[in-house]
C-alpha cells in the first residue's frame, strides 16, 4: 500500500496506552505519512497519569517513527482541532459492536460539522480485543500481571503506582 501524504488524528485519553491502542497507531501510520496523537486530559475520568507520562510512554514503545507521530493536548471539537492542523482523517480503533455504535454516531457528527474530515476506523488485532485501559488499570491496581497487554515502560510504571 502506498502511503498517502494525509496528516491523521488519533484522539484518546491514553491512560495508559494498551498494546491495542499501539497496534492500531502502528497500523494508522502505515497508512498516513503523519499521525497526530491527541491526548485529551479528562479530568472527569481522574487520570492515573499526566499527559506528558502518556506522550513519553507512546514515544518510548514507538521510537522508530520518530518525526512522524506528533503530540498534541487539546480541549474542545476534535474536527476544529484536525482543521487547524491539516488532518483530514480521525482514526479510531474498534474493539467490539459497542464500541461500533458509539463511534459511528461520533463520525456522523463528525462529519457534519466539518465534511473535510473523514473517519477511519481500524478493527483491533485479536489478541487485544477484550484489552481496556481502565481494565488494564483495575488488573494491576489488584496485583495483577499487565505483561503483554501494555509495553514494558507502562508495565514499570504501574506496578509503581500500585505498590503496596
Amino acid at each position: 500500500m502506498t502511503q498517502s501524504r494525509s496528516v491523521a488524528v488519533y484522539p484518546g485519553t491514553f491512560d495508559p496506552i494498551t498494546n491495542g491502542h499501539i497496534d492500531i497507531l502502528e497500523r494508522a501510520l502505515a497508512v498516513f505519512q503523519q499521525v497526530v496523537v491527541t491526548i485529551a486530559p479528562n479530568i472527569r475520568k481522574n487520570p492515573l497519569f499526566s499527559t506528558d507520562e502518556r506522550m513519553q510512554f507512546i514515544k518510548d514503545a514507538l521510537p522508530h517513527y520518530g518525526g512522524r507521530i506528533e503530540f498534541a493536548v487539546f480541549e474542545g471539537l476534535l474536527v476544529d482541532f484536525c482543521t487547524t492542523r491539516g488532518a483530514t482523517v480521525i482514526v479510531r480503533g474498534l474493539r467490539a459492536l459497542a464500541d461500533f455504535e458509539y463511534e459511528f454516531q461520533f463520525a456522523h457528527m463528525n462529519r457534519r460539522l466539518a465534511p473535510s474530515v473523514d473517519t477511519v476506523f481500524f478493527m483491533t488485532d485479536e489478541r487485544n480485543h477484550y484489552v481496556s485501559s481502565s481494565l488494564v488499570k483495575e488488573v494491576a491496581s489488584l496485583g495483577g500481571d499487565v505483561t503483554g497487554l501494555v509495553p514494558a515502560a507502562v508495565e514499570s510504571a504501574l506496578r509503581a503506582k500500585y505498590r503496596k
